[in-house]
């Protein structure tokens, strides 16, 4: 996994990502494989590359987080994965990196980032939710965040609808809805949507009147899937969330 603050000791990192480690687990248990997890810091991947780091891994889970450090590693990082096939799912702000790092490199988006980052930045592919920007400013930061179970609506035929069919947690009758808990102030900024799927980027979740931008994905990729809620929140032993499952299967597929 590759995050931010990834240097700060693996002891405290296993707390803190507890349920991220937990889903991959069920998944690898469910699929009867073992999976070898290794913590990487973004910094390091700013300093050496993400060739010269990433150099041999299998899968690339990007999870949550907040603030600008290390930003550069982790959209690095979603450019290995993308242009070298390799399974990826960016969880929240692993999301909000790989849509950053689509918005340079394909969209041709320049100087694209988050208003996370950079609050005065020319393209802010990422931003901070309309409605909520007035208490955002007002400092009132525990209402800004959109928190708890929001319903996702699932677009037909993408690898995100198959994930969900193959745990059997949807039914194929085309644009299912799930539910999907959340805690984050940044979405995808619309004013961008339409240049970023013109590009080939796949929005496969929305919220359901189709405002907010749930999931993307890529279409010719094996498996990089990016959700702006946290799958790992409703994953259990004995029920793996799909989109863990689906990493792992096409990890496993691939090797």
């Amino acid at each position: 996994m590759v995050g931010k603050y990834f240097d700060t000791g693996e002891f405290v990192l296993q707390d803190a990502y507890i349920s991220v480690i937990e889903a991959i687990k069920h998944a690898s248990y469910n699929e009867r494989v073992k999976v070898t997890l290794d913590w990487i810091s973004s910094l390091d991947v700013e300093k050496r590359g993400a060739a010269d780091v990433l150099k041999g891994y299998h899968g690339i889970v990007v999870p949550g987080g907040f603030g600008s450090r290390g930003t550069e590693g982790m959209i690095q990082t979603v450019q290995y994965a993308r242009t070298k096939k390799i399974p990826y799912l960016g969880l929240c702000y692993g999301m909000q990196m790989a849509t950053i790092e689509f918005a340079r490199h394909v969209a041709r988006i320049r100087n694209a980032n988050t208003a996370e980052v950079d609050a005065d930045g020319p393209h802010s592919v990422i931003h901070i939710m309309p409605d909520q920007e007035k208490k955002l400013l007002k400092r009132e930061y525990g209402a800004s965040m959109r928190l708890g179970a929001w319903d996702c609506r699932i677009m037909r035929g993408t690898k995100t609808e198959k994930a969900y069919l193959n745990a059997g947690q949807v039914k194929a009758t085309g644009n299912a809805t799930i539910s999907e808990r959340h805690r984050h102030r940044y979405e995808l900024n619309n004013k961008y949507r339409e240049r970023l799927v013109n590009a080939g980027l796949v929005i496969s979740g929305t919220s359901p009147d189709g405002q907010l931008v749930e999931i993307i994905e890529l279409k010719d990729h094996p498996y990089f899937i990016g959700t702006q809620f946290h799958p790992e929140f409703k994953s259990r032993p004995f029920s793996p969330h799909p989109l863990f499952a689906g990493l792992i299967k096409a990890i496993k597929k691939l090797n």
